[in-house]
């Protein structure tokens, strides 16, 4: 698919910023004089249904994206031919080794739980648990090993990227903890990936879940509750917000991936490195929409006890 810059009736406009507008069904040429100026490194945003591309700022830039990369980790096992959204998991005292080695953003999850995937899904992309994501690459990886099967996993991975036509994108880890650098993506292969997983139900629900709360089975096997709050302040704050995944890192910088739905039109974006990735990710989407609520846009407040990401 060719998500290239292009306008029926009119040449893109090169900014001073870098953005550069597309003319397409929510962005008329009334908007050209008035494209957003944003502090990201880079940012793009399409429209889900026809892919036109709405707002760009080097989109084809590779640069590292934190916890975003759960959003392809949440996609290959939602893509997995005869999945059982229901199939329990038990946690490995392993994920939580990990998570206190790194000192990564974690769902808390507890050795011994029983979880379904179902679950794992909300807890890898709400609280952006990497423990729950490392649960999920163990199981859905293939290898006589856990080493084994998170290296499969992360394989599925780069082979859905290819699949998706993400030519600039690369991933060494199913959380967006990289030791080398090498996972990567591009403001618009990271939206392709967007607008791919918008297309599940499943993911969709979860995404745009503000807090969840659920039910477990101990290793005692009495019920555990886990409660999970999605760390995406965009939720409840912006009009139409639908998700979907923040991430943020030492190289990579805060990033966002955004998607809102308005009038039945929905748009989904990306923005890497930008310590206002809110206001700016509001202001594109505004663009798009002719809209402008991200001047009077109140962000929801996390608990003290949420994960931050």
């Amino acid at each position: 698919m060719n998500l290239g810059i292009r306008s029926r009736r009119t040449a893109a406009l090169a900014l001073t910023t870098g953005a550069v507008l597309v003319a397409s069904p929510l962005a008329g040429s009334a908007q050209a004089a008035t494209a957003p100026s944003v502090s990201a490194k880079g940012a793009y945003l399409l429209d889900t249904k026809s892919g036109k591309s709405l707002y760009s700022k080097a989109a084809d830039t590779k640069r590292q994206m934190a916890s975003t990369t759960k959003m392809m980790t949440v996609a290959v096992v939602l893509d997995t031919k005869g999945l059982n959204l229901d199939k329990k998991v038990t946690v490995k005292q392993t994920y939580r080794d990990y998570v206190a080695k790194e000192g990564a953003s974690t769902a808390d999850l507890r050795t011994g739980d029983k979880l379904t995937v179902r679950q794992l899904l909300y807890a890898t992309m709400l609280p952006s648990g990497c423990d729950a994501a490392y649960a999920l690459a163990d199981t859905f990886g293939t290898g006589s090993t856990v080493s084994a099967r998170t290296k499969s996993f992360i394989s599925k991975m780069n082979a859905k990227a290819v699949s998706l036509g993400m030519k600039n994108s690369k991933y060494d880890s199913f959380d967006g903890i990289s030791s080398k650098g090498n996972n990567y993506t591009t403001p618009r292969d990271a939206s392709v990936l967007a607008q791919h997983a918008l297309k599940s139900s499943t993911f969709k629900t979860v995404v745009k879940t503000t807090t969840s709360k659920q039910k477990a089975t101990a290793s005692n096997g009495k019920a555990r509750t886990y409660t999970w709050y999605n760390t995406n302040k965009l939720l409840g704050s912006y009009k139409g917000a639908i998700g979907i995944k923040t991430g943020t890192g030492t190289a990579a910088g805060p990033c966002l991936v955004f998607a809102a739905t308005r009038d039945g039109k929905t748009v989904a974006g990306v923005i890497l490195n930008d310590t206002n990735r809110y206001a700016d990710a509001a202001k594109i989407m505004d663009y798009a929409f002719k809209s402008t609520s991200a001047k009077s846009m109140q962000l929801r407040t996390l608990p003290k006890t949420a994960q931050r990401d």
